[in-house]
């Protein structure tokens, strides 16, 4: 059978697509690129704020389009949240919600597949590619949260904290890297409360010493952090050169009495003091945050004040959401919700913000030196291919080359600021 696979939202939700992948093809079914080509299609839905299930709809619709003889499978959030809804979209044949994802090829497939958590055959037989071609590994190790932010409705969708033992993590990233990739990136929806489910509060901390002992990829990646989960020793890890110079830390708000409506276990002067510690300890740290426009009850003095802090602590990036009132959550019943205007006018703002600070940090590594991990070709020039890919303090970057560097590192100089990253020429020491 052909199957397709598409997906919406986070890094984590890219996680289990991949683990879908090579489920799907150790059952011996092929992956296939497209939806045209596909006897079934699964699409791992998102529904963080309303534009995330608006999207999920669209890339079900237009499966649909391209191929209306096909079934679709609808799995994620979305579809557990909203089976009903996605139900009744076109050409959707199943639901599998995120309580039985683990089990979906089963189900789909009619019999059971291997019981081994992680397979590497399928790895082995395309060596240096991602399910979905890509040279960074998302890697799940974990699901759900205990916390119960105001506004989040993904507590509701993926239930209370659970998490992989560390030797099947280590057994999968060590695969991985046998297989080619270069870089594994640790996901989850709470990332920080790995080892919390067995009474492990350091339980990250240990299994990144784990990884970085026990396997030979050559970068590590941590995505989204609580700030309330980390301790200034956590930073000592980061003496390890493979684990990449980026902490993306979701504060939400840079206003206190915003934060305690959001029951954020954080508040200025404690993530301040964090961000103090992580840059002593971690050099060229590259820093970024998730920010929510228009939150129930925000005031514009508390707009300003979150916007003063956000400019106090100079993010490299911001991930900017209007706020979007998610069914089942306290802050969707909240009085003083926020107008729309109102929302679109400070998420523009925050916006501008990210852009000059994302510039600010690029301009510091002009005429820098600096490993980069190219991810593709995206076209070509006089010069012959045009490779895009990141530094490990997540710098998007470009550079003109002979030949075509995907999936390799090589060391290059930052030369100019462009509108998404950097410009880069080989390393002069290279020549």
């Amino acid at each position: 059978m052909n199957v397709y696979l598409d997906t919406v939202g986070c890094r984590l939700n890219q996680s289990e697509i991949e683990t879908l992948a090579r489920r799907f093809r150790a059952a011996g079914h092929t992956v296939v690129p497209s939806a045209a080509e596909a006897d079934l299609c699964v699409v791992n839905t998102c529904a963080v704020t309303g534009e995330a299930e608006r999207s999920s709809r669209s890339v079900i619709r237009r499966i649909h389009r391209d191929n209306p003889g096909a079934r679709i499978v609808a799995t994620g959030c979305y579809a557990h949240l909203s089976p009903e809804r996605v139900t009744a979209l076109p050409g959707v044949a199943r639901i599998v919600n995120n309580l039985d994802k683990d089990r979906l090829v089963s189900l789909v497939n009619g019999a059971a597949i291997p019981a081994e958590p992680f397979d590497l055959e399928p790895l082995l037989r395309e060596p240096g590619n991602g399910a979905l071609g890509r040279t960074r590994a998302f890697v799940k190790v974990q699901d759900g949260c205990d916390n119960r932010c105001t506004f989040c409705v993904t507590t509701i969708a993926r239930g209370s904290n659970r998490c992989r033992p560390a030797d099947d993590i280590v057994r999968e990233i060590q695969a991985l890297a046998a297989a080619g990739y270069q870089e594994a990136v640790l996901t989850g929806v709470h990332l920080g409360s790995y080892g919390h489910d067995h009474g492990e509060r350091d339980g990250l901390l240990h299994l990144v010493q784990s990884i970085l002992a026990q396997t030979d990829v050559p970068r590590l990646r941590l995505s989204s952090l609580e700030p309330w989960d980390l301790s200034p020793r956590f930073f000592e890890l980061w003496a390890n050169a493979r684990l990449c110079r980026h902490l993306h830390l979701p504060l939400q708000s840079g206003c206190d009495a915003t934060l305690r409506r959001m029951a954020r276990r954080t508040d200025q002067a404690s993530f301040r003091a964090l961000v103090g510690a992580a840059r002593a300890a971690i050099p060229d740290l590259a820093l970024s945050t998730d920010i929510i426009a228009g939150f129930p009850g925000e005031t514009d003095a508390e707009f300003e004040a979150s916007t003063a802090f956000v400019r106090e602590m100079d993010f490299m990036k911001l991930h900017v959401f209007r706020y979007s009132a998610r069914k089942g959550t306290a802050a969707a019943r909240m009085p003083s919700q926020v107008p729309a205007r109102v929302r679109k006018e400070r998420s523009a703002r925050l916006l501008a913000l990210s852009d000059e600070g994302a510039r600010r940090f690029f301009a510091r590594f002009a005429g820098r030196d600096m490993p980069v991990l190219w991810e593709q070709v995206t076209g070509a020039s006089e010069a012959g291919f045009r490779n895009t890919g990141l530094t490990d303090n997540y710098i998007r970057v470009e550079m003109d080359a002979p030949a075509a560097l995907t999936n390799t590192i090589t060391r290059v100089r930052l030369v100019e600021v462009t509108g998404q990253g950097m410009r880069a020429v080989i390393a002069p020491a290279a020549w």
